[in-house]
């Protein structure tokens, strides 16, 4: 059709339910005309019950992978023309099952022969295209399980973002940006310490004098995120991960990410072999960031910050 030709991938959903009711449309009309009072949406309950086996309707909720509330409207609708009947299980008292009635039974029955027509008119559907649609919806299905399109569209959207991120070593022009962006984030959960102070308003003497690095991400040239690598006494460390901060306005966009990469990529080249980090669990998402670099959680070391109550270590080179 000229219209999804023009919308291409983005109208997945509307051309499916399109397909859908028009299949729906046409079932109506097939049980008719095999005289068989039955609506489309009923079916996937009439067909787990046809087996002549009790069910309650969580069993048969999770056979179809229909919801609770779902199956039990549609037992209710078969019910009211007599196709099913509730009862107590005989096993076990104190819950109810689901069973067809005689009227349920006989119309099994009329739907042998419609589901044999039903098959073959599918299969001689199937025999005159290219590809198999049974086979790809499996396929879909499966994929869709492992990973939802939502979250897939969520990753192509970080990867196109991405490309309009550039990471920059910091220099002078950037100090405002590096105070405000961590004091931002700071100060939405925590206080501003004194070891925050040293850092934040002389990142020349305190940071990069030291031996350290700062980090600057720009998103179409504006600064939104940063990250320092603080150069350790401590024998037991290169560097340390610190001061990462990404604007609210900009996250979502890897940023993080790629600050963390840049970081490490840094450490790396200049022969670094365990870099340590600091942060508080309030933080999941950070926290999540840190394991995605590889970092690992380890026992506590002192610290001069309040708000730190989990270390975490990065071995480069075991």
């Amino acid at each position: 059709m000229d219209f999804f030709n023009q919308t291409g991938k983005m109208a997945i959903g509307s051309r499916l339910r399109m397909l859908t009711d028009k299949i729906t449309q046409d079932a109506s009309q097939i049980y008719k005309l095999y005289g068989v009072d039955l609506k489309p949406k009923w079916f996937p309950v009439f067909f787990v019950l046809a087996s002549g086996e009790p069910k309650t309707i969580t069993s048969i909720a999770k056979e179809i992978g229909h919801s609770h509330p779902s199956v039990s409207n549609i037992i209710k609708e078969m019910a009211a023309k007599s196709f099913v009947k509730e009862r107590k299980d005989k096993a076990d008292g104190r819950r109810n099952v689901i069973v067809l009635s005689s009227k349920g039974k006989l119309v099994a029955e009329k739907l042998i022969d419609q589901y044999a027509d039903v098959t073959a008119a599918i299969e001689n559907i199937s025999g005159q295209t290219k590809h198999d649609l049974w086979k790809a919806i499996e396929e879909w299905e499966f994929l869709l399980s492992e990973k939802s399109l939502l979250k897939r569209v969520e990753e192509q959207k970080k990867a196109r973002e991405s490309k309009d991120v550039k990471i920059i070593l910091y220099t002078p022009d950037y100090q405002s940006a590096f105070k405000n962006l961590n004091e931002e984030w700071i100060t939405t959960y925590f206080e501003i310490e004194e070891a925050d102070r040293k850092a934040l308003d002389n990142p020349q003497e305190y940071i990069l004098q030291n031996g350290g690095h700062i980090f600057v991400a720009l998103y179409k040239e504006e600064p939104v995120g940063v990250c320092a690598l603080l150069k350790m006494t401590d024998d037991s460390y290169d560097y340390e991960l610190a001061k990462m901060a990404v604007s609210p306005k900009a996250q979502g966009k890897n940023i993080g990410f790629l600050l963390g990469k840049a970081a490490l990529k840094k450490a790396t080249e200049e022969g670094a072999s365990k870099i340590y980090l600091e942060s508080s669990t309030i933080l999941k998402p950070a926290i999540n960031l840190y394991q995605k670099l590889g970092f690992q959680k380890i026992a506590g070391h002192s610290t001069p910050y309040k708000r730190c109550n989990i270390q975490m270590e990065l071995i480069i080179n075991p």
